[in-house]
């Protein structure tokens, strides 16, 4: 028997026990469990409403030997955005760490949360100075994880192995991942709150800005972020460890989803209510501050582009990234 994760049913987090005994004497009760969580034992599988935990069964279902499958479809009332926003970052308070890049999504996570953060980067990169600056503002504990060419290097081939895939970009995401899981576990934490999920429901990305149809790209986004979630979770696993995404909370989803496309972006501002609900708990520059995506901010994405050249790769990342795969 194992749960993965966190569940927690009528305020009560539940254990491996209870869990699977929810299962057999309340499959009822277990419609209602929130969390992120897979759980698994010798004849039933179960996992959260979004699939934020990998597992062996679709997202948000039940299945159970000689029962019918059941959904997991928790309803925890309507809220508005900050209530929810609030609520979910409460419910992964208790213990763990936040990935703290100084952008908006994680910064509300963090002063929310209060929690140690940790930031990953090269010495000048963006984001671990202004990770460091914001945390400092903000009045939270930081620790700073300094990274160099030599150690990406060393750390590439086993990262190209977890992601799974040959996209440069991926890659990239997947490396700045990989290094916050791997500190976050060296630091002794197993949960990691991430500010994921903001950009696909809040209009983040730049490329939204001349969407002719926002409401259709964000509702895609949204869909397809779970191919990332489970490229980053399976990174995490390999640390012991799981990122907790509070944006991809039922209440979270629900109230973003009741805001109408074309309010999440006003005047050229991306993630307009995001901000709106920050203001109210940090500086309005760090509100509205704009970053670059992690692979970018972080100078990972500078370094990869260093060690193709310098292995000879120097027109194609992804002739470098196959000869990663074969990097014993």
């Amino acid at each position: 028997m194992v749960l993965r994760g966190w569940a927690r049913l009528d305020g009560q987090v539940l254990s491996e026990v209870q869990f699977g005994t929810l299962v057999r004497e309340r499959p009822d009760g277990i419609e209602r469990v929130e969390g992120e969580f897979f759980f698994e034992d010798d004849t039933c599988r179960a996992r959260d409403w979004f699939g934020v935990i990998p597992g062996s069964c679709p997202p948000g279902t039940i299945s159970c030997e000689g029962m019918p499958d059941l959904r997991i479809a928790p309803d925890p009332g309507e809220s508005t955005l900050e209530e929810a926003i609030c609520d979910a970052v409460e419910l992964r308070s208790g213990y763990g760490v936040t990935a703290l890049s100084g952008g908006v999504d994680s910064a509300l996570v963090a002063v929310l949360a209060g929690l140690p953060c940790i930031t990953v980067g090269f010495a000048e990169s963006h984001d671990m100075r202004h990770g460091l600056e914001v945390a400092s503002l903000l009045g939270l504990k930081c620790d700073p994880l300094i990274l160099d060419d030599q150690t990406v290097e060393e750390h590439l081939p086993l990262i190209v192995r977890l992601s799974a895939t040959d996209n440069p970009v991926d890659i990239g995401i997947a490396a700045t991942q990989f290094f916050i899981a791997r500190f976050a576990h060296d630091l002794g934490h197993e949960r990691i709150l991430s500010g994921q999920g903001a950009d696909e429901q809040f209009g983040g990305y730049s490329r939204y800005l001349s969407s002719s149809d926002l409401a259709t790209d964000l509702d895609r986004d949204l869909h397809g972020i779970i191919h990332q979630v489970e490229r980053d979770q399976s990174i995490a696993a390999y640390f012991g460890c799981y990122f907790s995404l509070p944006y991809l909370d039922v209440r979270v989803v629900r109230a973003a989803h009741e805001i109408p496309a074309h309010e999440k972006i006003r005047g050229g501002t991306r993630k307009y209510p995001l901000r709106e609900v920050a203001k109210r708990y940090m500086p309005v520059d760090i509100a509205g501050y704009e970053k670059k995506a992690m692979q970018y901010g972080s100078g990972i994405w500078s370094c990869i582009r260093r060690l193709a050249r310098h292995n000879g790769y120097k027109t194609s990342l992804k002739d470098y990234v196959n000869h990663l795969k074969r990097v014993e």
